[in-house]
């Protein structure tokens, strides 16, 4: 099965609030993507707001919900007290805690899953009891003993963060070796029973290698090259250009 798409409305978000204006509209252009076959919405609420904010997720919940019942709502961020009510509240599908620090431009990392333990674990299980899918935000570095203790945890999947291979856009042969390590990342996820999700500087051009080295990719969440494409080939046709690219038939 090809990886399914959540489309990331934080760049969108970000738009909006450069303007003291209702758009571009979320709401609307998550519709829209929803509309289109995406399987589901991201979103990253940081404690500044800079972007999504904590009014948006009942606006997003109520629409999968009244409109698209078989979508998903992924809700990503650093599990602090405050994140963890405003996911229990919005009673997201899926819960993706990442190692953020409040005042990083964007998630460059994932969890030292070793130092973290005792902490994530606890997380872990109170988003579960929740009735949370919960994905942990990993380097893509071949580390079997890492994931090994994401699963240990409680957690569901763990999402690679791919923000290393995006960034290899002009070196392929750099890209080809970051590749194989989230390659064996997978495999060691997949090997103790972890579901793989995938995010961070994924293109239309990138995601195709990805998701054949990965055949058994879960999920992707796009946001900063989704919303770039839009704005040239709308929002509409860029969500089935990113469909294509994980391996769908549309």
């Amino acid at each position: 099965m090809p990886a399914k798409l959540s489309v990331n409305i934080n760049a969108i978000a970000m738009l909006r609030n450069r303007r003291d204006l209702p758009w571009p509209n979320l709401e609307a252009l998550g519709r829209i993507a929803l509309q289109a076959g995406a399987y589901g919405l991201t979103v990253h609420p940081r404690p500044d707001q800079r972007h999504i904010r904590f009014s948006d997720l009942p606006v997003i919940r109520a629409l999968i919900d009244d409109e698209f019942p078989q979508a998903e709502f992924n809700i990503e961020g650093y599990p602090t007290d405050e994140f963890l009510a405003l996911c229990e509240a919005a009673e997201p599908e899926q819960v993706t805690l990442v190692p953020d620090d409040p005042s990083q431009a964007t998630s460059d990392h994932g969890w030292d899953f070793r130092k973290h333990r005792s902490f994530l674990e606890t997380v872990v299980g109170r988003l579960k009891k929740k009735g949370c899918r919960v994905s942990l935000f990993a380097d893509g570095d071949g580390d079997a003993e890492a994931v090994k203790i994401a699963r240990e945890l409680g957690a569901d999947r763990i999402e690679l963060y791919t923000g290393p291979y995006g960034g290899c856009y002009d070196d392929p042969v750099r890209a080809t070796a970051i590749l194989e390590k989230l390659g064996e990342t997978a495999d060691a996820a997949l090997a103790v029973g972890l579901g793989v999700n995938a995010g961070h500087d994924l293109t239309v051009g990138n995601l195709p290698a990805l998701a054949v080295r990965i055949p058994a990719l879960a999920e992707v969440s796009i946001g900063h090259a989704l919303t770039a494409d839009a704005l040239e080939y709308g929002m509409a046709e860029t969500v089935r250009r990113f469909r294509r690219a994980c391996g769908e038939t549309i």
